[in-house]
């Protein structure tokens, strides 16, 4: 990162051809540990059931009866996240190859012949 003349902040962005790929598997298996998460931390609030008096109460069992209902929204929002890097990801290997391929085609359209200096 660096900061130009005019004060404005230069950010290089340089990823790998596997990097949305990757974050895609590894956004999968978050999405099941956090439902995972979810149940161990009600098993875990177990005990505290029935300690809470007034909004607290109603609060917490609100949580507890809502708790697959915040898991599926919560893994409907990994899943819109995940379908955008899958788009993400089809983007730039489509752009990856269509440079490669415009790339070799203007060279073989190229005369190198012509930009050669000295005697011919």
């Amino acid at each position: 990162m660096r900061t130009g003349r005019t004060g404005v902040t230069h950010v290089k962005f340089d990823m790998g051809s596997t990097t949305l790929s990757d974050l895609g598997r590894n956004t999968v298996g978050s999405s099941t540990d956090l439902g995972t998460l979810i149940r161990m931390l009600i098993q875990a609030a177990e005990p505290l059931e029935g300690k809470f008096n007034g909004s607290g109460k109603v609060a917490f069992d609100s949580f507890k009866t809502r708790a697959d209902e915040i898991t599926a929204a919560l893994n409907g929002s990994l899943s819109a996240i995940l379908e955008g890097q899958g788009g993400m990801d089809t983007a730039f290997a489509t752009g990856d190859t269509e440079q490669q391929d415009n790339a070799q085609r203007n060279m073989g359209a190229a005369n190198f012949d012509a930009a050669r200096f000295g005697a011919r």
